[in-house]
């Protein structure tokens, strides 16, 4: 991979907030491949929290058959054939909190599994959190963080060997509104304005659907910034 010149704005971490200004980048496409339906009643919805409990935990035995699903999958659509098509680099979301180990979440577990299924050469760890959000899974309607909250708490450390171009796919477990990605998207946009950045979570929450068909549902969708929130479709 090319070795280039880290951005000189990504080097100071006391960046504007994006409070304070438009976001540059205001939409982002992502895909996914199971679906979650957290007040769902029928038997698929249950088992889809089971789902759901089960790629929270993070075991690692599950983590190389998680990846080689959603790669076999995009051997099957050609919709994410294409998302996933010539990316350089893959960065997992960092863990809600700076001091948890981000070795032990499943973002940045599954990002190595990706790697060792060859759907990228490498993985780059530098988007960091600096303080602490509330985990947004279990935090009561109202009080989940914003796009702004994620953004403030998140910064880009210098890595010489992310090229300023790169296709660069970010890595989620769990994607409801979006709010998380958008805000990491924003971030690595400011520190690589010409990076072409994706994103793809391995669950999306089907929050006001109650029956599912089945727990595997790829999609490819987008992420877009309006009225100063996050807001996905599909």
């Amino acid at each position: 991979m090319r070795a280039l010149r880290f951005p000189a704005s990504a080097l100071n971490p006391r960046v504007t907030p994006v409070s304070a200004l438009e976001p540059a980048m205001r939409s982002l496409e992502f895909a996914s491949c199971y679906v979650y339906a957290p007040c769902g009643a029928c038997a698929v919805s249950a088992r889809s929290r089971s789902l759901c409990a089960l790629i929270k935990a993070a075991a690692p035995p599950l983590v190389p058959i998680y990846a080689r699903c959603v790669m076999r999958q995009a051997f099957l659509m050609p919709v994410l054939a294409e998302f996933f098509r010539a990316i350089d680099v893959l960065i997992p979301i960092p863990a809600s909190e700076p001091s948890r180990p981000n070795r032990d979440y499943l973002p940045d577990r599954l990002a190595a599994a990706f790697v060792a299924e060859g759907l990228a050469s490498s993985a780059w760890r530098g988007l960091l959190r600096i303080r602490a959000v509330a985990k947004s899974g279990t935090a009561a309607p109202g009080r989940r963080p914003t796009v702004l909250a994620h953004y403030d708490s998140m910064s880009v450390v210098p890595g010489s060997d992310l090229p300023c171009d790169a296709r660069v796919l970010l890595i989620d477990d769990v994607v409801t509104k979006g709010r998380t990605l958008l805000a990491a998207a924003m971030r690595l946009h400011e520190a690589f304005p010409q990076a072409h950045i994706t994103a793809f979570a391995l669950l999306r929450t089907l929050g006001f659907k109650d029956h599912l068909e089945g727990l595997l549902e790829p999609c490819v969708g987008r992420i877009g910034w309006r009225a100063g929130d996050a807001h996905r479709n599909p």
